[in-house]
């Protein structure tokens, strides 16, 4: 029997995606074909990527057509999710990437979003809440519980490999978030600057890329650091997760969280989670006992707690190693991505038997 199709909709490029759709290849056997919009949200071309979007339900149609899937998945229940679902291509499963996906909170458009995502609950086959936060906002919603998979996508344990640097001589931080203004690098930035004022040697990581690149390298010149923090630019998860098994400190600091597999590859490689006290970590990380919990812009508190983290070797140590065992019990690719293979196989046997 030929491989079965999944119509992927979402932004291919992201990490979180890239491991979902490798995931159903490798424990599904399936072949993916994606489809994504093809201009960005700034300036003139938000009035291209509307026109865009509104027109997206006939180019969905055209590609089910031409290439017959076998399923329809997709990311974000406001956007994509909401194309999947009105497309009308059964079976279909929605993943919320967010806490809601109705973002930022206070949108002009916020009661437009909510409709959308409504639909998407209502429409959807199955929806992934890839955390417990996701699940209870879903609850919330009055979603149908008995359709919604609570499980996050996971991690590659093969690839992100624990490497214990406690006995390094520095701190060697790292930050793997895009570079816009959610994810606060700023702030970050403000609370090395601190920490190289209290005298404690670092190294600082940057990776990814965004609109605030140029804007932070300028930061970390005024704050006289610079010489200190390295901005790699976007990079390929081979040499992230070599990154991260010669760092020591994970930082970061967004202002919404959902599930970050971000945190999670921190985890498994052997860094000190120093992250925003929001309900996502919540869920992974409990306040100075498997890593430290910061309010959100609280850069003072931040670089204290990097400094006194660092002055505790043998209390980070037991911290990395549990944590190490936790991202193996929950958050294993290989385990859950075979779940969720498994799960869509079904989908589509009982969707032909119907048929």
């Amino acid at each position: 029997m030929p491989n079965r199709k999944i119509l992927f909709l979402g932004e291919t490029y992201r990490a979180d995606a890239i491991t979902w759709m490798n995931g159903l290849k490798e424990f599904g056997d399936f072949e993916i074909v994606t489809w994504e919009l093809n201009q960005n949200n700034l300036g003139l071309n938000r009035i291209k990527r509307i026109i865009e979007w509104l027109l997206a339900v006939i180019r969905i149609k055209k590609i089910v057509k031409a290439h017959k899937p076998d399923m329809i998945i997709a990311e974000r229940t406001t956007s994509y999710g909401f194309l999947a679902t009105f497309s009308g291509m059964k079976p279909s499963a929605v993943a919320q990437q967010g806490m809601t996906d109705i973002w930022p909170p206070n949108s002009r458009t916020k009661f437009f979003k909510k409709k959308l995502q409504d639909y998407t609950f209502k429409h959807a086959d199955l929806l992934h809440a890839w955390g417990k936060l996701m699940a209870e906002h879903m609850k919330k919603s009055g979603v149908d519980m008995n359709k919604v998979m609570i499980l996050p996508k996971g991690i590659n344990l093969e690839q992100f490999v624990f490497e214990n640097n406690n006995t390094a001589t520095k701190i060697n931080a790292v930050v793997t978030r895009t570079l816009e203004p959610e994810y606060c690098h700023d702030v970050i930035l403000k609370a090395f600057q601190l920490v190289n004022q209290f005298g404690v040697d670092f190294s600082l990581t940057i990776i990814g890329d965004g609109s605030l690149m140029n804007y932070l390298k300028n930061l970390s010149k005024e704050y006289n650091i610079s010489d200190k923090i390295t901005f790699t630019g976007r990079l390929d998860s081979n040499k992230v997760s070599q990154i991260l098994q010669e760092s020591n400190f994970y930082i970061s600091m967004p202002v919404t969280e959902g599930v970050s597999a971000s945190l999670f590859e921190a985890m498994a490689s052997g860094c000190f989670p120093v992250v925003t006290d929001l309900p996502g970590n919540r869920n992974y990380i409990n306040n100075y006992e498997n890593g430290i919990l910061i309010p959100k812009g609280n850069y003072i508190l931040l670089a204290e707690e990097i400094a006194s983290a660092w002055n505790r070797p043998v209390w980070r140590n037991e911290v990395l190693k549990n944590n190490r065992v936790f991202v193996e019990k929950y958050a294993n690719y290989s385990v859950n991505m075979k779940i969720i293979a498994d799960k869509y196989h079904e989908m589509i046997d009982k969707s032909v038997t119907s048929n």
